[in-house]
């Protein structure tokens, strides 16, 4: 067993008061440190400047074959400042919170400022979109756990995989993390404000079969509530019923067929595209999707939704990360594109006005027309018929300048609607645009993954790359 404790603490002066919840700061600390930055940022004659601070702490613990294998409490802090002069814009970090670094990093953003080329679009958000309220999200749930508690739940988790079957012949190990943070930011252009927030998780990766047969697959539960996440023991036997699902995996001929992307991994289409409308992708012209607002990308059947105020949700916000208020709205409307994610900067690039995405979109779920109750998993197999399954990707073939798309993947082969044998060593392989605008279905089976929701996605047709 290792012990490992990391802190980048060093040099300030405490609040009065040591604050609840485990945080070593009081929001009132990070108010006057950010204060003092922008005044100094303001003496030394910046035009305008933004301030942070926060703090960072946790506690993650894992477990392997029914020994404790790591403990780490780890807690961090840092105050950024990012400072103008005119169109010129420098920024410089600290983790020291004592005044004479606090004015040292005031000086280093400044004089980075002042030997930076000019940027016209460079510059704080407009006066009309800071965010002047901020809705409380109930973002903040502290979890009074240990280090014995957290291993027992791990313990608990592994142990559940393990006598799920014989089969299942070892474990890369079971994990627990709770962790929190707070942060404090303001600028001069008048935004104050500031929250803390949790994440916590458990999770599980077991190994079935011995030798060359060997299968691992791996599952989680993370929620901001603890009081939420899924029992330890659930956790493990599905992770442990995923790995057995997948012993006697074979290889089959390349060929072309509808391809349904399990639920998490759909996610990550819709992250795909994301990425192709964000701000830098589009004014950089480094994106397949340039130019495609108001344009469908999607068939008429697909919707996103954004929802930055979701309580408890992953991907929630009041305010970006610039102080811009965040809102609710319709990313994809009857698959025609209806808006980018875009910040202050890269929306001026564009000559249009920022969403509210400064650091990323915010709760999106995208979900179909035509998707009925009954559009379970059972169903969307169904609605597959014949083709193949993904349950698992692996590597970054994705190239969003050309929408290129070409993946390792492992999963299930589908026949008559009903899964036949496991699948691995192929690689699938399309267009991200035609693999968009050939989306047939959307399952009922909607899965949060991070600020993303969304059911299984069924694509009509993708070369598959076997044997």
């Amino acid at each position: 067993m290792t012990q490992k404790a990391s802190s980048r603490a060093g040099g300030a002066t405490r609040s009065a008061s040591r604050p609840e919840s485990g945080f070593s700061y009081h929001r009132d600390f990070f108010e006057e440190l950010v204060d003092t930055s922008l005044a100094h940022a303001k003496k030394l004659g910046a035009t305008d400047a933004a301030a942070e601070a926060s703090e960072g702490c946790g506690l993650s613990v894992s477990v392997r074959k029914g020994e404790l294998e790591n403990v780490e409490r780890n807690r961090d802090k840092s105050l950024g400042i990012t400072v103008y002069i005119g169109k010129k814009r420098g920024n410089a970090a600290t983790s020291d919170f004592s005044k004479a670094a606090i004015e040292q990093t005031v000086q280093a953003a400044y004089d980075i400022a002042r030997f930076t080329a000019e940027d016209e679009t460079s510059g704080l958000p407009d006066d009309r979109d800071i965010a002047r309220q901020h809705p409380a999200l109930d973002l903040f749930h502290p979890w009074s756990i240990d280090s014995e508690q957290a291993a027992q739940l791990a313990l608990q988790c592994e142990a559940a995989a393990l006598g799920t079957s014989r089969l299942i012949t070892n474990s890369e190990g079971a994990g627990v993390s709770a962790q929190q943070s707070h942060f404090f930011s303001a600028h001069t252009k008048g935004f104050r404000g500031g929250y803390a927030s949790s994440r916590h998780s458990i999770s599980v990766a077991p190994i079935a079969g011995k030798g060359d047969q060997m299968q691992r697959d791996a599952w989680y539960s993370s929620m901001r509530d603890a009081s939420e996440l899924a029992r330890p023991e659930a956790v493990g036997r599905y992770a442990a019923e995923r790995a057995l699902a997948r012993l006697k995996s074979r290889k089959i001929p390349t060929t072309q067929c509808p391809v349904l992307f399990e639920s998490p991994l759909a996610a990550g289409l819709l992250g795909g595209f994301v990425q192709a409308v964000s701000g830098g992708a589009l004014y950089r012209k480094s994106t397949f999707l340039a130019d495609s607002l108001g344009k469908a990308a999607f068939p008429k059947h697909i919707d996103i939704a954004e929802d930055p105020h979701l309580r408890k949700g992953k991907g929630s916000a009041p305010f970006d990360e610039e102080g811009v208020k965040t809102k609710a709205r319709q990313v994809v409307e009857g698959g025609r594109v209806e808006g980018y994610f875009l910040s202050t900067y890269s929306a001026r690039k564009l000559g249009m006005r920022t969403t509210g995405n400064a650091g990323g979109s915010h709760n999106l779920i995208m979900t179909s027309r035509h998707t009925r109750p009954g559009d379970d998993l059972d169903g969307m197999l169904r609605k597959l018929g014949r083709g193949l399954f993904v349950t698992e990707l692996m590597g970054q073939g994705v190239n969003y300048v050309t929408g290129d798309y070409s993946r390792g993947a492992s999963g299930f082969w589908v026949e008559n609607g009903r899964i036949q044998f496991p699948v691995e060593e192929i690689t699938i392989a399309g267009n991200l645009r035609d693999m968009l605008m050939g989306i047939e279905a959307v399952g009922a089976d909607a899965y949060n993954y991070g600020a993303k929701t969304v059911g299984s996605v069924l694509v009509n047709r993708m070369k598959v790359a076997g044997s």
